[in-house]
């Protein structure tokens, strides 16, 4: 059973008579969102369907962080925006001037990424749930609790309490009327009147009546089981850092159940992901990720799907953009293929299920050999549907577009050493290197070449023939170094496409040229 649905039985079975299940997830604006964060919104994505395939209601909602302070310039950000640290995202200008704020450029920026996956959750966008006075209730029932919520948070401190400290505690930030920034200092609270004095650290000095501020925001700690007890959540996983004894999810558990009355949702801690050979962990203020759309430039999106649907939330993984994008794809190539026989575990078969966008379709163009075909014919793509509709197959062009386009962005970007060339004249010193019955596989192939018409089945049984042994190890490798010669008097490398495709694209006079000493 995949993990998905094991969290989807452990929800039912604790919520026997629910109607609808609130599944959440969220993310602060930070800058770009990246594939480390997407691990976020994926799990609950997960479950959701999870839930849905049980038959229950799902509600699927992600929330914007975006009332949260800006703390931090990004490196892609111009620095001279240190001049709005303190402000929250919402009320930051757009870095690029394209959008109506900061927060605005890069929620849009993941919205249009998450529609390539087919995730379309309900989003909350926090700053117009704060400015809507929607949380005053909270707010100020949070500050009624105050002396309570200090005696929490000091229970996971090793600090020594205080009574002073619990008295000038406030559970909030306000973002100052005059500045625009969270530098205040909240002076006193009034219970009877709803009242909240402040002053700012810009000189400004104000009293807030609660029900109509727009400028007063909840801690953490206590926004997230104030959010939890108003959207009924049911569900939310969190990042690895929250997920400690001392961590934001276990304290915020106890002011969920102590102050707001009601049970925290059930919690799943994800494992960061990070990029292959670098352990630092993903950050969209230090510029070290991906983001969805640079792994969508390389990756169909049912791919990456796959990648975070076959590990456990818990299990951590890396992500290259080398070699392992071809290892990826032929894994995910070869259980799309391997479907419909019945040979694949429940566990595969379910993240595979997780990650289908449209229906599998077998005949899909395999990404390696499109990789391997396009430097050789220098990226034509006329060519290339002629090549891979060879002997009346059928080819989904926009499907053969997609990729090639994928392939060809990976080669340019990511393995510039993938832009091989053909041979520009024969190479006679290797060939003057090689043994006798070597130079004698290379004159037979060369005939096979002149007979042509042989379609690629035929075609490959009389190459492998070249090599007949009846010591079966040693005729796999001479058939292997046959192989490796053609490449490297061809290509001047030792791998290439399979020998049918390289005909189509060298041509037979040209490889004639090249292989006939």
């Amino acid at each position: 059973m995949h993990w998905s649905e094991k969290i989807a039985n452990r929800l039912i079975e604790s919520h026997p008579e629910q109607q609808t299940f609130v599944c959440a997830s969220g993310i602060s604006p930070s800058g770009h969102i990246h594939i480390g964060n997407f691990r976020e919104i994926v799990t609950t994505y997960f479950v959701s369907r999870a839930l849905e395939k049980a038959g229950k209601q799902v509600r699927f909602i992600f929330s914007w962080d975006d009332f949260d302070r800006f703390r931090k310039v990004p490196l892609q950000v111009d620095p001279s925006f240190e001049q709005y640290i303190g402000r929250p995202y919402s009320q930051v200008p757009c870095p690029y001037g394209c959008h109506t704020s900061y927060a605005e450029h890069f929620e849009q920026e993941f919205e249009e990424a998450l529609q390539a996956f087919g995730i379309r959750p309900e989003f909350i966008y926090q700053s117009k749930e704060y400015q809507s006075r929607r949380y005053a209730p909270g707010i100020l029932h949070a500050l009624r609790s105050r002396g309570e919520i200090y005696d929490i948070l000091m229970s996971f401190k090793t600090g020594e309490a205080s009574e002073a400290d619990r008295a000038a505690f406030y559970p909030v930030s306000v973002y100052c009327e005059d500045c625009g920034k969270d530098s205040t200092t909240v002076h006193s609270f009034d219970e009877d009147k709803e009242l909240l004095t402040y002053s700012c650290e810009c000189g400004h000095h104000s009293s807030l009546a609660i029900p109509e501020a727009d400028n007063i925001k909840l801690q953490w700690k206590i926004d997230w089981p104030m959010r939890w007890n108003l959207e009924q959540v049911l569900f939310e996983p969190g990042g690895r850092d929250h997920s400690s004894e001392t961590g934001s999810y276990n304290v915020a558990s106890v002011i969920s159940e102590r102050i707001f009355g009601s049970a925290p949702p059930m919690y799943e801690p994800y494992e960061f992901i990070r990029i292959k050979g670098s352990f630092a962990k993903m950050s969209s203020s230090s510029g070290n990720n991906y983001t969805p759309d640079d792994l969508l430039k390389v990756y169909a999106p049912e791919n990456i799907l796959f990648l975070f649907a076959k590990y456990q939330p818990g299990a951590a993984f890396h992500i290259g953009m080398d070699e392992d994008v071809l290892r990826n794809y032929t894994e995910f190539e070869r259980y799309r293929k391997a479907y419909g026989s019945h040979t694949l575990t429940d566990d595969i078969r379910a993240a595979l299920e997780l990650s289908l966008i449209h229906p599998l379709d077998e005949k899909a163009p395999g990404f390696g050999p499109i990789a391997g075909l396009l430097p050789l014919i220098h990226f034509d793509r006329k060519l290339l549907l002629e090549i891979m509709t060879r002997n009346g197959e059928e080819v989904d062009v926009q499907g053969l577009e997609q990729t090639a386009e994928r392939a060809e962005y990976w080669i340019r970007h990511w393995m510039p050493q993938k832009l091989v060339t053909v041979n520009t004249r024969r190479d006679n010193k290797l060939y003057d290197t090689l043994e006798a019955h070597e130079q004698e596989w290379l004159a037979a192939f060369c005939r096979l070449l002149r007979t042509g018409g042989m379609e690629d089945e035929p075609l490959m049984k009389a190459i492998y023939a070249i090599c007949y042994d009846e010591d079966k190890k040693s005729m796999k490798n001479n058939q292997k170094r046959l192989f490796t010669l053609i490449y490297q008097l061809v290509l001047g490398q030792e791998t290439g496409p399979r020998i049918p495709v390289l005909i189509q694209a060298v041509g037979m006079e040209k490889l004639l040229a090249l292989l006939d000493f």
